[in-house]
């Protein structure tokens, strides 16, 4: 299964694989909800996915795959490269972690790989994991107690709705708080929310 929200990536994966005799694209879809949903009625051996993605990213729809498809293997592929976010997939779980700019000989040697079992990275994500760490000093001070607890949280992978039922609040007030959390630290996506929490040390 190919999940990305942009077509233009699916589209692309699509015509890479279909070359190839082994693999047999059985669904695609635009988001993590997306995902499960077809999860539920597919029978899916590998998932390949990015992690930025309306509705439901990749770490809370890697998160259930783990949960509720165990036999399914999934491989990270996206433009994200920073060491936080590698470390968080990786310890959600994720078979193989890939960059988008890979050549198509590294995506196939992946699958293999996952598919025989191992987790594969690859040379550029393994050079960032090796990588010395450069954090940001006082991120986080500008923020009150609960908005730091909301971004640990969004950290470990946890839905709006499930750290509205953590922390006694509707889901649509995390999202509010999110929102005005990447205004607050100057970030466009959850990517930056995760990467600013692993260098403050919040997870």
């Amino acid at each position: 299964m190919l999940v990305d929200d942009h077509a233009i990536v699916t589209d692309g994966l699509r015509s890479l694989l279909s070359t190839d005799s082994r693999f047999d694209i059985k669904g695609e879809a635009r988001n993590g909800k997306e995902a499960l949903e077809m999860l539920s009625y597919l029978k899916v051996d590998l998932v390949l996915m990015d992690i930025d993605m309306p509705v439901m990213n990749g770490i809370e729809a890697l998160k259930v795959i783990q949960k509720e498809y165990d036999q399914v293997r999934v491989i990270i592929l996206t433009m994200h490269d920073e060491k936080a976010m590698i470390k968080l997939l990786l310890d959600a779980g994720a078979d193989g972690y890939l960059l988008k700019n890979s050549p198509k000989e590294d995506l196939i040697k992946a699958i293999e790989a996952v598919m025989a079992g191992h987790q594969h990275l690859s040379e550029e994500v393994n050079s960032v994991l090796l990588s010395s760490d450069k954090p940001q000093q006082g991120a986080l001070s500008q923020l009150t107690e609960r908005e730091i607890e909301i971004v640990k949280l969004i950290a470990e992978g946890l839905s709006n709705k499930e750290i509205g039922e953590k922390l006694y609040i509707s889901h649509r007030t995390v999202d509010t708080h999110r929102t005005n959390l990447m205004q607050k630290l100057g970030v466009h996506n959850i990517a930056g929310l995760v990467r600013l929490a692993i260098q403050e040390g919040l997870v």
